[in-house]
């Protein structure tokens, strides 16, 4: 593999590379905002799949609303977070083999999102699925 070389004829050192032209750093960041993308489409996805609620008023009125969860929209919603979930950790993958020295960030966006992702499948699962 032969690397670039500078105008004084030396080897381009990748550690003085800016990120935005360094290919991977650039992956991992179209996978981090998809992912972050996704979680917004969940977070509707469950907007339209749960109950609606009935106020006293709607009640008196006999005005009907749906009281259960749309199962279309539920399968939607598991969906979505898996997919969220899965790039999320794909990119936390391609981040630890990038970072390798003490002073780079890793970053926590990732966690967090791995976070909501594992607690909303796991309460998804447990109160609505099963």
């Amino acid at each position: 593999m032969r690397r670039k070389k500078t105008e004084e004829g030396r080897p381009l050192d990748r550690r003085h590379k800016p990120k935005i032209k360094d290919g991977l750093y650039r992956l991992i960041i179209v996978i981090n905002s998809l992912a972050w993308a996704i979680l917004v489409a969940a977070l509707i996805t469950f907007h339209f799949a749960r109950p609606e609620f009935v106020s006293g008023v709607q009640e008196y009125w006999g005005i009907e609303a749906s009281t259960g969860w749309s199962r279309e929209h539920v399968t939607r919603l598991f969906a979505l977070l898996q997919l969220c979930l899965g790039l999320s950790l794909v990119a936390m993958l391609l981040r630890a083999r990038r970072t390798r020295r003490r002073n780079d960030y890793y970053g926590i966006n990732l966690f967090i999102l791995v976070g909501i992702s594992i607690v909303s499948l796991f309460t998804l699962s447990i109160n609505i699925m099963g």
